[in-house]
């Protein structure tokens, strides 16, 4: 009988070769196939005339098919198959290409809903044609489902084929799902069976039994974090580490050119306290951009060294790990401590060397310090005398590669840093198992960037603008909210909040794509250099482009938000952020941060033609208010613990940082992020380890993936 760790073959029409596609995926399994959820919903139930379709959207019309289906040869290779459909309003020629195979589905006098693009033409535009829509039969007494969803799809598969699978998956065993939550705890709660709530995500009955079900899983993802939060805390606090009782930083400050600030003094204070402890520090420093936060990491990377340990820092790219390496080993050499750099570009020579440096048992010829990427966790990095973890934009990464890490510095301090200001509310729920340090106090002589929000309207006069910084010696950040427009299949399906929003989504302006607009910008500027880089670019070719923007080489970078975090560009004066109203104020005020780091004086312009006025009001924040800290407490007080972290793309609003969640959202769900979080405290009360609950702890281990040493 198929279980939930069954493979994907036990599905009928899926071989070794489709199930190879599916692990593309990271769909290994029926478990991991059934929470593979939807990325929006088709809404073929609101169904309209010809005559009121709207223009370039797709929508569903009920159509009479009139004509018998005619093939046409066209040329070798395209075949047309061709007939009349109609309604009320107007009659319409439905084409579809290379499908001849079709031509006995259609009989004149048959009714079929279609889902496509209605395009008119003629006098008054009072002809239509769909081309290659989607058809399904239309019987009065058998109704089609008003919600179809539609998936993330690698090459190899279909909306069909996932939907296929999926419902294969739910007739084996959706029925038969053992719920891992108490009933106790799903009474309390008013939460429906894990297996409805699958079911339903999945092919929903009816609008609000989709929110039944979403409301049940976005539990579920709260749920398990906390428990594995809570977890990692008691496996913590159960470890020792090495204490650090020499603190004496004479040294390291006298190497600085440059005075730190109270806010400064007192955040490190924090750290030496910490680390003079047996007990592992666990410690998050947030702060804005540029407040400082790197040098409070050296203090304790210092620190560590002092007392005969050896210190990791580990960035989340490699553009920032060599900036980091880039500040900090000069600093290191004048004190005479050797630092290296550790990243995916490394020769598989000097990875070898690094490796035996910091395995060494002789502390006079190991290698204290290390800064890398994700290739600090890497088979073969082992550290002979673990002291201090420290990671940076946290955020970026998971509970579970920062685990894979501690496990390689087994006792080890932890101090991780962001960037992002976060409100104490909000941070006491996301980083629970951390000490908090804010950096609220900005060095002096950093300046504020002037900030306007603008709309289409003024593209002109930014063009200019844009022409005016660079004639000046100045340099230009661009960013735009997606790579490019997309065509995928299901590009119209509507994301499941607006599913469920009691009132109508807001009309939104079309995104700006980083590849049309760095083209449409070289055509209107034609005398500017023009940069390109996105997050799908390889690693090495991101961190060639941004050296070269740093190094003068393009006057205007168009971006998507991967250089949120970045190399110090001094020179750069403006940024331009298209689409704002898609962004989190956090995170368009780090974007904000990139500029204004020189001598030059530096502006922003948030570009937004959103008509909706919580929107207005969000990005007018940003125009008046500057501390990081505030605008968090203003997102917060607007629209609950948000969008901190987040993107356009409505996946990366989810992720903050540790939480992956794929339907929770920290945006809406504030009541049941709390409710889930005391839940799962009281459960670990009475069943400290999860021993009565197996697949609880399963669900939290795969959670905290790869590391199980959370249930250790």
């Amino acid at each position: 009988m198929p279980t939930l760790s069954s493979p994907l073959t036990v599905l009928q029409g899926i071989g070794p070769s489709r199930a190879a596609a599916f692990a593309r995926l990271g769909l290994r399994d029926l478990g991991t196939l059934l929470h593979h959820y939807p990325r929006g919903y088709e809404q073929r139930g609101n169904i309209t005339t010809l005559a009121q379709a709207p223009v370039g959207t797709k929508c569903a019309v009920l159509l009479t098919v009139a004509t018998q289906p005619k093939v046409h040869m066209i040329r070798r290779g395209m075949v047309l198959l061709k007939f009349r459909a109609f309604d009320e309003s107007g009659t319409a020629e439905v084409t579809f290409f290379n499908q001849s195979y079709l031509k006995d589905t259609f009989s004149p006098g048959q009714t079929w809903r279609f889902w496509g693009k209605v395009e008119r033409s003629g006098t008054g535009g009072k002809r239509f044609s769909l081309s290659s829509p989607v058809c399904e039969p239309w019987e009065e007494d058998r109704p089609l489902p008003d919600l179809v969803p539609v998936y993330r799809l690698t090459e190899g598969i279909s909306q069909k084929q996932m939907a296929s699978a999926i419902s294969g998956a739910l007739s084996t065993c959706g029925e038969e799902l053992a719920d891992p939550l108490p009933a106790e705890l799903r009474s309390r709660h008013a939460l429906c069976l894990r297996s409805f709530a699958l079911r339903e995500i999945h092919t929903p009955s009816a609008v609000d039994a989709l929110a039944i079900a979403r409301r049940r899983l976005a539990f579920d993802e709260f749920f398990t974090f906390a428990l594995g939060l809570a977890l990692s805390v008691k496996a913590h606090r159960e470890n020792t580490a090495p204490p650090c009782p020499d603190h004496d930083l004479s040294s390291l400050l006298a190497q600085l050119p440059y005075t730190l600030t109270d806010a400064q003094s007192r955040v490190i204070a924090e750290i030496a306290a910490d680390m003079a402890q047996d007990v592992p520090m666990s410690r998050i420093v947030i702060g804005d951009v540029g407040c400082g936060k790197t040098i409070c990491a050296a203090a304790a990377m210092y620190i560590a060294v002092k007392n005969g340990r050896q210190a990791a820092l580990m960035a989340p790219t490699e553009i920032l790990a060599r900036q980091h390496y880039a500040d900090l080993a000069p600093l290191f050499a004048a004190l005479g401590i050797e630092c290296r750099l550790l990243i995916g570009a490394t020769s598989a020579a000097e990875k070898r060397k690094i490796k035996t440096a910091l395995a060494c048992p002789l502390e006079r010829v190991r290698l204290p310090i290390i800064i890398g990427t994700q290739a600090l966790l890497s088979e073969g990095v082992e550290f002979a005398a673990p002291g201090l973890i420290v990671t940076d934009e946290q955020h970026r990464f998971g509970v579970g590669q920062r685990a894979a890490l501690a496990e390689k510095n087994h006792g080890a301090h932890l101090l991780v840093m962001s960037a992002t200001p976060i409100p104490r509310t909000l941070a006491l729920t996301l980083y629970g198992e951390l000490t908090v340090s804010r950096i609220d106090q900005m060095p002096p002589g950093r300046q504020v960037v002037d900030t306007f929000c603008v709309d289409e309207r003024y593209r002109a006069r930014l063009n200019a603008f844009i022409q005016k910084q660079v004639a000046e010696g100045g340099q230009v950040y661009v960013v735009c909210p997606t790579v490019e427009e997309s065509a995928e299949e299901g590009e119209d399906a509507l994301p499941l909040e607006d599913v469920l929003s009691p009132m109508p989504p807001a009309n939104k302006p079309p995104l700006k794509a980083a590849v049309t607009y760095a083209a449409e910008l070289s055509a209107a500027l034609p005398g500017l250099r023009i940069g390109f880089v996105h997050g799908k670019l390889p690693s090495r070719e991101k961190g060639e482009i941004m050296r070269r923007f740093a190094e003068g080489e393009f006057d205007v970078l168009v971006s998507t938000t991967v250089i949120e975090v970045g190399v110090n560009v001094p020179n750069a004066s403006l940024m331009i952020v298209e689409n704002a109203e898609r962004f989190g104020l956090s995170q368009l005020h780090q974007l904000r941060g990139r500029v204004g780091r020189g001598s030059r004086k530096a502006y922003c312009v948030l570009v937004s033609d959103t008509e909706t006025e919580s929107a207005r009001e969000r990005l007018s924040v940003m125009c008046r208010e500057h501390n990081g800290f505030a605008i968090a407490e203003a997102d917060l007080r607007q629209r609950g613990p948000g969008d901190f972290l987040a993107s356009a793309d409505r996946d990366a609003i989810r992720q903050h940082g540790d939480l992956h969640f794929r339907l929770a959202s920290l945006a809406e769900d504030t009541a049941l992020l709390e409710a889930a979080t005391a839940a799962a405290k009281e459960l670990l009360q009475q069943d400290p380890s999860l021993n009565a609950h197996p697949l609880l702890r399963d669900e939290v281990s795969a959670m905290f993936s790869p590391s199980t040493a959370v249930l250790s």
